[in-house]
């Protein structure tokens, strides 16, 4: 797709594509993202906060004026972008894990996502804790407009989403087409890493259990039709849980990622296991110089590699690449999964190109599909940010498919 903004700064112009991606599912509109990404400085992460954070406070004063005067459809849309918008505002501060803006923009964020919650009512969303190793993980149940016990479809994003923002990326889809979807935020995501400090952890099959023992739980949900939709890094996760899964009918990956260390690595040159013993060493100072060189010169590299030492640990950039390497589906996991799979590509995916083909291939369960998304569609960019009515109705009907809604 055409980079219309920041010509310069390919990922200041995909966050902006992410906020006009949800629109199509009220979590944006296009005249606020326009007009707040113009008053932005390319490659500034102060400007970016700055302005984000203006748009998101004066649409909370927006909401909590008509909440006030009982207009509840006016205000639950306005708090609805508010949320978004703050957190889109700290997405790029995470460079320096103590500032204070990070975690008041994620408490703006909740905030207003959780008056919208209360204002929309149980009959369309609920506020859920979910059990998990001796504390839990937070969520939200999106019930289905249908009677009776419906399919439920899991939900989790990825190395930077939230569980309020799926949402906007497959929650109301899935909803509106009458499954039960259980929204959540695991560790290393923001809702489980800011309070609780948990980061990121590559077996994910054992975030996903308690999950579904919750889901499975509930009387309303159909227990033998459950799948798993994982976004952007979750694209890597959910198949790697559903290779320890076994009451997963179906997994959804959005897009497919075959290993992040693949990413985390491109930033160098040289032979790949080479790198890896250096990544893993005790000390590498020429790779550390070549990671700082990286990250001065390429705007991906930088956030990339300073949000990954936010949510999966590390004190330089060489320690998050080195854990990254354990993000994988090697070594026989693919292998494993032995529900249905889709495996969603993107024709000009920013982050993982060419991964979600390799995921494809290593599948060896009976049914799989890799589903491709182009320019054309106007859904080529990562998870298909732009087309995303058009893209989660393809996959939610290959769903269907699997696990048909019960009439």
């Amino acid at each position: 797709m055409q980079q219309l903004l920041f010509p310069d700064d390919a990922n200041f112009w995909f966050e902006t594509l992410r906020s006009l991606g949800h629109v199509a599912y009220g979590g944006a509109d296009i005249g606020e993202v326009l007009y707040t990404a113009g008053r932005i400085t390319a490659g500034d992460y102060d400007s970016w906060y700055t302005e984000w954070s203006a748009t998101a406070d004066r649409l909370w004063q927006v909401a909590e004026q008509a909440r006030h005067g009982g207009r509840t459809v006016t205000a639950g849309d306005a708090y609805l972008r508010a949320s978004n918008y703050y957190r889109t505002a700290e997405f790029f501060l995470h460079g320096n894990k103590d500032d204070p803006r990070i975690r008041q923009s994620y408490d703006s964020a909740t905030a207003a996502f959780h008056r919208f919650v209360e204002l929309a009512g149980p009959a369309s969303i609920e506020r859920v804790e979910i059990p998990y190793e001796g504390t839990t993980l937070p969520g939200y149940f999106y019930p289905s407009p249908l009677p009776g016990k419906q399919p439920l479809v899991v939900m989790h994003n990825g190395f930077d989403g939230t569980a309020e923002e799926l949402r906007f990326m497959g929650a109301l889809a899935a909803q509106e087409r009458g499954y039960h979807v259980l929204c959540f935020d695991g560790p290393g995501q923001a809702g489980v890493l800011y309070p609780q400090g948990l980061l990121f952890r590559p077996d994910w099959e054992n975030v996903v259990g308690p999950v579904i023992d919750y889901g499975i739980g509930r009387q309303e949900v159909d227990p033998g039709k459950i799948s798993l939709y994982g976004v952007s890094l979750g694209g890597e996760l959910c198949v790697r849980a559903a290779a320890f899964e076994p009451r997963l009918a179906a997994v959804i990956a959005n897009d497919g990622v075959y290993d992040l260390g693949a990413f985390a690595t491109s930033f160098l040159d040289g032979d790949r296991a080479e790198i890896e013993r250096a990544l893993r060493a005790e000390s590498a100072p020429e790779i550390d110089a070549a990671l700082e060189a990286a990250m001065r010169a390429d705007p991906s590299a930088r956030w990339a590699l300073e949000h990954g030492q936010f949510v999966m640990g590390g004190n330089t950039p060489r320690e998050f690449a080195a854990r990254a390497l354990d993000y994988h589906l090697r070594d026989g996991i693919a292998e494993r999964v032995s529900c249905a799979v889709l495996v969603c590509e993107a024709e000009e995916d920013l982050f993982f190109a060419g991964q979600p083909e390799q995921v494809y291939t290593a599948l060896s369960t009976s049914d799989k599909t890799w589903m491709r998304f182009i320019e054309a569609e106007g859904a080529d960019a990562h998870c298909h940010l732009g087309g995303q009515r058009y893209a989660y109705g393809r996959i939610f009907d290959w769903l269907e498919e699997r696990t048909p809604v019960n009439h």
